[in-house]
């Protein structure tokens, strides 16, 4: 047991500086004004207020949390039938799909998203093949779409990988008993097979809005300067603006609207083998 508890400090010290240190470093800049010296913190609400009085920053974060939505609404109707159809095939391709599924993770996110702005600018390869029947082109870059698209592409395997999770552990003979009892395919469906790969939906819409409520280089690169999210505005004050103090928190804000999502999902979660809530 001592060995095994020397194993684990290396961990918790890794956890301290790199978690725990950063963290509270947010706290003090973000309840601290701008230019503060060790010895003489003054402890302020004028950041939080300054993001809560300004219309534009509430502007950006509403659209933050429209986008987030959607592309979570749309990993959902996309990745569910993705991840039934896997769950549901012969066991010996099921491997080969997740595979097909997981391998673009294996590349850089930064890479991936690269790749989208040659496809989609005007001259990119979506443009030139309509080009060859006489269509387009048309600006698909800077645009909600083009963000939407991004953010897809990046995070759908995620959903599908919860999905298909709880769809391949599911005990099939519930789905036996439901055709005993005289249920078709529909009823089955809607009665077994979805409430039970609930707890893998809400994983999965937890995975996908997590991120793309922060995320900043996607819309930087597919929605260009133009287009800003609140990740954008949290880079912004960092490294460009160098105010660390209001940086911190609207870092703080995102933060809490995270917790309170996760809470609200978790909430909503269903335990199928205790038939209640969690």
């Amino acid at each position: 047991m001592r060995q095994f508890r020397n194993m684990i400090y290396p961990y918790v010290a890794w956890l301290a500086v790199m978690v725990v240190v950063p963290m509270l470093m947010i706290l003090l800049y973000a309840f601290t004004t701008e230019g503060n010296d060790v010895t003489t913190f003054r402890f302020t609400l004028d950041n939080f207020a300054r993001f809560v009085s300004d219309a534009v920053f509430l502007d950006v974060l509403k659209r933050s949390l429209l986008i987030a939505v959607f592309t979570t609404l749309v990993c959902v109707l996309l990745g569910y039938p993705i991840a039934y159809t896997i769950a549901t095939g012969p066991e010996r391709s099921s491997f080969f799909w997740i595979m097909l599924v997981t391998l673009p993770t294996w590349i850089n996110m930064l890479v991936r998203t690269y790749a989208w702005v040659g496809i989609l600018q005007d001259d990119g390869l979506i443009n030139s093949a309509l080009g060859l029947i006489g269509i387009g082109p048309f600006n698909m870059m800077h645009t909600t779409f083009a963000v939407v698209l991004g953010m897809v592409y990046n995070f759908i395997p995620f959903m599908i990988l919860q999905i298909h999770s709880s769809l391949a552990k599911m005990d099939k003979s519930l789905l036996e008993a439901a055709s005993d009892l005289g249920a078709n395919r529909i009823q089955s469906f809607l009665h077994v097979t979805l409430p039970l790969s609930l707890p893998g939906v809400l994983s999965g819409i937890t995975l996908v809005f997590l991120p793309a409520v922060s995320s900043f280089f996607i819309p930087k690169l597919l929605g260009g300067g133009q287009y800003v999210l609140i990740g954008n505005v949290i880079e912004t004050q960092f490294l460009t603006s160098g105010d660390w103090n209001f940086g911190s928190a609207i870092s703080l804000i995102m933060a809490l609207i995270i917790m309170v999502s996760m809470y609200i999902t978790r909430k909503v979660d269903t335990d199928p083998e205790s038939g209640g809530r969690r």
